[in-house]
């Protein structure tokens, strides 16, 4: 006999499951901070990193908030409605969730750097006892921003449903955390990859220095762009996600729902806190053994956490009245291709599989063959995701369909939920890549033995892989995200349209030219997108090059690493950070203005092709760059390991030629690009109705 239950029991499941989320996390990170710290090199070196970081993120956040309040303004007097035509009081609304949720995605990203920079000193020195206990520090760093992620986006979602009741406004929400998440992730990734550019360029390449070595003058400036572009600004992007998977859900299920009760919506929360609860057991299983595979140990807690996850919703389907077994299946569907996205990344980026070796050896004929392998490579790699993408998206449209009018993108929308339910995990294993980077590099700076440093580069390489998987996850929750949000935007547009007394918008016509205009204009969007942030790192680091030349020729001793010399570390973090603060507006800014241009232009059916375009092009052009990255990554960190003949060889230098191309490619421009997208489907979703009634050709 199924259970009859109703909104408020599951608004208050979801507040208990967020509480656990928080408890668990709490739980470790005290545990983190318990672990021994006692190299006095270590610990003074992780101070500069957490105060490299902290100085960043207290600028770029001031810098964002000014922008987020220019922004709630102009959402108060134009969003829903005009102000003075429609209800203040709603526009209100709409700003202030917009502000609650820029708030929740910098509490997200503060929290990451609060613990990453507590467990990359612990991590190191837990090295020095094995591979065990130094996976588990660093995992279980990683965990705390998972859980405290995941949480906040749950509670943000949650709470802004139960007070205010309507999914519009939720958009508005969805909008703020993406928002800030698109310039935390461009600011972050400008940052840090100016730094790991310059460091690789003159350390290695130029001076055949080791890659953490502490006589350069950028070495502290690449760990804390590891903290404050990976930390924080992945932890950010993956809440961006699964707030606005959460969002264009409910918004179909309300509409849905208005008729029938609150099924549809009791499932959307349900199936989000069960993730979250499957999450939160999978990180306390996971495990490593004495001698363990760190990637395959990462990789089985995200499939255990995907077992359990399926468990979970399939017993809560089959006890709670109205909820639908083929809701069920469309969210499995999405999980399943999530998991299978990461395993086809796995393969292309992990440095014990054949493609990370071919580039490899292609290196031993010089840089160009390194780039035209990784590059070709790189584009293979986007099909197996792209289709996964589409099938998955189409298997939940028809699971769906019978079921009636709306249901099919309700579908597509349950199967990003699906896909995102364990993103607790996914975000814990990402978490975990920067933390052990920076373990690696301070085990190198600290002087211990080689053992310890070859334990942290296991560690380092694990997290190197992963790191890519979930990025490639990502993009596709991404796909899967912005697919319901066009579900979600067509849901708003036809209510704006009949209040405006004209015809509903059944579909987007290729052959219409305004939607042909569109798909065109939004299918270069990514492209000039990742341009301007790649450019922004070209231009950050070619002045940090310089500043990192000339430490090396002005202060005596430092290149020979006399003792008592120290590099002015200072002044390449603040280059960096400079550097990154001037650019991580214009893109971002750029993507909104010609959302709104086009809307305006062409209409509400221009806008659907716009997000057709957008979305397809920025989904192959970000799997390219983010597995092109992490595949040219783990081809230098190959050799490096002794293949090919080893570090120093030209082969190596080759590989780091590689590795320099591609860090922007896989922590900038790729990561970013889903962000980018996911902002311009709220912003078309947010002014749909301004678009129904002001363009000149719609």
């Amino acid at each position: 006999m199924a259970m009859e239950l109703n909104l408020s029991v599951i608004y208050a499941f979801s507040f208990l499951t967020t509480a656990i989320s928080f408890l668990f996390a709490t739980y470790l990170f005290f545990w983190v901070k318990k672990q021994k710290a006692t190299n006095e090199t270590i610990i003074r070196i992780s101070d500069y990193i957490k105060s490299g970081a902290n100085t960043f993120i207290r600028k770029e956040y001031t810098l964002l908030a000014i922008f987020a309040g220019c922004v709630a303004l102009l959402i108060f007097v134009f969003l829903p409605s005009p102000v003075w035509m429609g209800s203040p009081l709603r526009n209100l609304e709409m700003a202030l969730a917009y502000i609650c949720g820029t708030i929740i995605s910098a509490l997200a990203g503060k929290i990451g750097i609060v613990v990453a920079t507590s467990a990359n000193s612990r991590t190191a020195e837990a090295a020095r006892e094995g591979i065990k206990p130094a996976f588990l520090v660093g995992f279980r760093g990683g965990a705390v921003m998972g859980l405290a992620v995941v949480g906040c986006s749950l509670l943000g979602v949650t709470a802004v449903l139960a007070l205010i009741g309507d999914s519009t406004v939720l958009l508005g929400f969805s909008f703020g955390a993406s928002s800030l998440a698109l310039f935390a992730k461009a600011g972050g990734g400008i940052f840090t990859k100016t730094a790991d550019v310059s460091a690789d360029l003159v350390g290695k390449v130029e001076l055949g220095i080791p890659e953490d070595d502490p006589r350069n003058p950028a070495v502290i400036a690449d760990n804390v762009g590891d903290n404050v572009g990976d930390v924080a600004g992945m932890g950010a992007d993956l809440l961006d996600s699964n707030v606005a998977s959460m969002a264009a859900a409910l918004v179909i299920a309300e509409s849905l729902d208005s008729a029938t009760g609150s099924a549809n919506v009791m499932m959307v929360f349900t199936y989000a806190a069960l993730g979250l609860l499957a999450s939160v057991i999978g990180i306390a299983s996971a495990r490593i053994g004495k001698k363990g595979n760190p990637t395959r140990a990462l990789n089985t807690s995200a499939y255990i956490t995907s077992a359990i996850y399926l468990v979970l919703t399939a017993a809560a389907t089959a006890l709670i009245k109205g909820f639908s077994w083929r809701i069920w299946g469309a969210a499995a569907v999405g999980l399943a291709v999530g998991v299978i996205i990461g395993i086809t990344t796995n393969y292309f980026t992990d440095d014990t599989k054949p493609i990370v070796q071919k580039v490899a050896r292609a290196s031993n004929t010089g840089p160009a063959f390194t780039i035209l392998s990784g590059i070709s490579y790189g584009f293979i790699s986007a099909m197996p995701a792209m289709v996964g993408i589409a099938i998955s998206a189409l298997a939940a449209y028809n699971l769906c369909a019978p079921m009636g009018e709306g249901y099919a993108m309700f579908g597509i929308s349950m199967a990003a939920v699906g896909m995102l339910s364990i993103v607790g995990m996914i975000i814990a294993n990402d978490a975990y890549g920067p933390i052990v980077d920076n373990a690696r590099g301070l085990a190198e700076m600290g002087g211990f033995d080689e053992e310890t440093i070859r334990i942290a580069d296991e560690l380092d390489s694990a997290g190197n892989t992963v790191k890519a998987v979930t990025k490639g996850f990502a993009i596709g929750a991404a796909g899967l995200t912005v697919i319901s949000l066009l579900g979600a935007y067509m849901a708003e547009v036809n209510q704006a349209l009949a209040e405006a007394g004209k015809p509903l918008l059944a579909g987007f016509d290729v052959m219409d030219p305004t939607v042909f205009f569109g798909i065109l204009v939004g299918a270069s969007v990514p492209a000039v997108f990742s341009a301007m942030l790649i450019l922004g790192v070209d231009r950050n680091a070619q002045r940090m090059v310089a500043e990192i030349r000339r430490q090396f020729n002005e202060i005596v001793g430092l290149r020979e690493g006399k003792p008592g010399v120290v590099p002015e570390y200072d002044k390449c973090i603040d280059l960096a950070t400079t550097g990154a603060l001037r650019e991580l507006i214009p893109a971002g800014l750029m993507a909104i203005i010609v959302t709104i241009v086009v809307g305006f232009v062409g209409g509400v059916s221009a806008i659907g092709g716009f997000l057709l375009g957008n979305i397809i092009s920025g989904l192959l052009i970000a799997q390219f760059m983010s597995n092109s990255g992490g595949l040219w990554d783990n081809s230098k960190k190959y050799i490096e390991s002794g293949e090919e003949g080893g570090k120093g060889s030209d082969a190596h230098k080759a590989a780091v030629v590689g590795d320099t191309v591609g860090d922007p490619f896989k922590d900038t421009a790729g990561p970013s690009i889903n962000t980018q997208i996911t902002v311009v489907s709220l912003v078309a979703s947010l002014m749909s109705g301004l678009f129904a009634v002001f363009s000149l050709f719609g």
